[in-house]
């Protein structure tokens, strides 16, 4: 009998003990660490960010860096543009999907705004490496302070959030 209590005693401790341990395993699958800005030039987990997507935009890293974006802002026309890429950020990588959201808080209220997919020309048929807006209010929220702009999209099946980082003054390319 007191082989049975010790085994159960040590049975309900190791039960314990992974639930606690385990506790926030998975919560944060879809939500991304703050991303690469324009002017991050660091060296994280043993590998190199670039500085910019390859249009010369800043970066949005998704997932824990299984892919990234790239928003480029062309504030002439007020367009918006996010390029899905590699987690090297340095490919396009063609998604399903019609569309894309950028959700932002405008005036403490959160507001929704699609991009359209707009495939390149060597995107296969049906996917899409790049959407576009040309609703000039969302370039607008992106450089207001407190609106706090997060993309979200689906890969493979996998939804996935990331926080934009906008700078305004991204156009003079001045990496301090």
């Amino acid at each position: 009998m007191k082989l049975t209590n010790t085994f159960f005693t040590l049975a309900l401790a190791s039960m314990t003990f992974g639930f606690v341990g385990c506790k926030d395993a998975g919560t944060n699958v879809e939500t991304s660490p703050p991303p690469a800005t324009v002017d991050a030039h660091d060296d994280h987990e043993g590998h190199a960010h670039p500085s910019e997507g390859p249009h010369h935009g800043g970066l949005i890293e998704l997932g824990n860096e299984e892919y990234h974006a790239e928003l480029v802002h062309d504030e002439a026309t007020g367009s918006v543009t996010i390029y899905v890429l590699n987690a090297a950020a340095t490919e396009q990588v063609p998604i399903e999907g019609s569309d894309i959201t950028i959700n932002v808080k405008h005036d403490g209220k959160p507001e929704q705004f699609k991009l359209t997919a707009s495939p390149d020309a060597s995107d296969p048929q049906g996917k899409s490496s790049r959407f576009v807006s040309t609703d000039a209010e969302l370039g607008e929220h992106l450089d207001e302070e407190g609106a706090e702009p997060r993309l979200v999209l689906t890969i493979n099946g996998k939804s996935f959030r990331g926080t934009i980082a906008h700078d305004h003054d991204h156009e003079d390319h001045d990496h301090k």
